[in-house]
């Protein structure tokens, strides 16, 4: 409870000073004010009672962001911003999340510009400097409607790689946004691509793993993990790092293969026996996988974080904290958002919980109705960033998980942010595309 009191009186002292990112705030929007915190708490720090001693390396500039999760092993570390950034514009890129469809692809930056696909599967190109519309372009199939959600977007060498819902995979050229080769597999995606070194690799719906030759399309090689009536409606994406492949399935599977023939070197699964009722018995792997440094780290819904050595496929850690989000590294420590809407930071080798902060996880507490879900985190310039169902966007000291600030947007948030050039880019669920630098 004392840390409860300490962090509300960091909240309400920010109100009057600071946004979220330490620009000068502007008046409040009308309305009741609705804390970003939780008083409840599951996940509890192992530091005895001392302060964690965290040490971060420093941020680095990156130009693009150019798959979901950044790059292929989706370890991104710590990315420069300016210390005081505002909104820079806002561009409608489509259409938005509805009850027919969901907006689901994290937006890509590559030479300049911001990739969008939107629920209608219409990509649209931007200016990243100004917000302009460069081109869109629909890649629906002929004789097809838009009521198929998902897919995703990644970036190689002057084309866009879009996995879609119509079970195909579509190459196009990112100056025009013309269709170069179209590939059909053995169901629809929800996830993004994973794109490296020519070959493009995609997880569809019925659990099975693709690798397609970038040039053409042709077919590589598959791979089948164990099929899962039951999925949540979001995607994810492989991982890759030098010759291997991490592929997560709704099955709660984890597999990783090698780059050039599909070939398992190790198999793991992410469940725990406790969740055994309703929705918590889902074992679903959404959040992407990270490689980092020779290990890897995976969430999987069902209460599950673990650190795997990517080689052999030995078990590091382990610690029963589930979620939906990516894992975020950063130097040797890793940053989680749970099930429970619990931030948590833990040692990368060992597991060791260093600090928790329990965001909001209820639009009326007392009530406890309309569940508010978070999406992140991103770490950038000694910032964590979050974003929520209910357009509040958060950032989180990574040293101690205080809080540093809040900014509302137009619309919720289910997409992670992407961070290039020193902007941020959110998507928001009306399909909003708001740059912060």
């Amino acid at each position: 409870m004392r840390r409860w009191a300490w962090t509300m009186v960091a909240v309400l002292a920010l109100a009057g000073c600071e946004s979220w990112l330490g620009e000068s705030s502007k008046p409040p929007l009308p309305g009741k004010r609705i804390s970003v915190l939780s008083k409840e708490r599951l996940i509890e720090p192992e530091t005895k009672g001392k302060p964690a001693t965290i040490l971060l390396p420093p941020p680095e500039p990156n130009d693009d962001w150019p798959q979901a999760g950044g790059y292929a092993n989706h370890a991104m570390h710590h990315m420069v911003v300016a210390d005081q950034i505002r909104r820079a514009w806002k561009t409608d890129i489509g259409s938005g999340s509805s009850k027919r469809s969901k907006l689901l692809a994290q937006p890509i930056i590559a030479e300049g510009m911001v990739f969008t696909l939107d629920a209608d599967t219409e990509i649209t190109a931007v200016d990243a400097r100004t917000g302009k519309k460069l081109w869109t372009s629909d890649i629906t199939p002929p004789g097809e409607g838009d009521t198929f959600s998902g897919g995703g977007l990644a970036y190689e060498d002057g084309r866009l790689f879009v996995s879609t819902g119509f079970a195909q995979v579509v190459a196009v050229d990112i100056r025009t946004g013309k269709a170069l080769w179209r590939q059909t597999l053995s169901g629809p995606m929800r996830g993004a691509p994973t794109v490296r070194g020519g070959r493009v690799f995609v997880i569809t719906v019925d659990n099975q793993a693709h690798a397609l030759a970038a040039e053409d399309g042709k077919a590589l090689w598959s791979h089948t993990g164990t099929p899962e009536q039951a999925s949540i409606l979001a995607g994810t994406s492989p991982a890759v790092d030098g010759n291997v492949v991490v592929i997560p399935y709704s099955s709660g599977e984890l597999f990783a293969l090698r780059v050039e023939n599909g070939a398992v070197l190790w198999q793991e699964a992410l469940s725990s026996i406790k969740r055994t009722e309703g929705i918590s018995a889902l074992t679903d792997i959404r959040g992407r996988p990270v490689i980092d440094r020779g290990r890897v780290y995976a969430i999987g819904h069902s209460d599950m974080l673990v650190a795997i050595e990517l080689r052999s496929g030995r078990r590091l850690w382990e610690r029963e904290i589930g979620g939906t989000q990516s894992p975020w590294v950063a130097g040797d420590y890793v940053f989680v958002i749970s099930n429970e809407n619990e931030a948590t930071a833990l040692e990368a080798k060992t597991g060791k919980i260093l600090w928790v902060t329990e965001l909001q996880t209820w639009h009326k507490p007392k009530k406890r109705e309309g569940r508010v879900t978070w999406v992140g985190p991103v770490l950038a310039s000694d910032r964590l960033i979050f974003g929520n169902s209910d357009g509040v966007l958060l950032a989180l000291s990574p040293y101690d998980g205080s809080v540093l600030g809040t900014e509302d947007l137009s619309d919720g948030v289910s997409i992670q942010p992407s961070i290039a050039g020193g902007t941020i880019y959110f998507l928001t669920d009306d399909a909003d595309l708001v740059a912060y630098r």
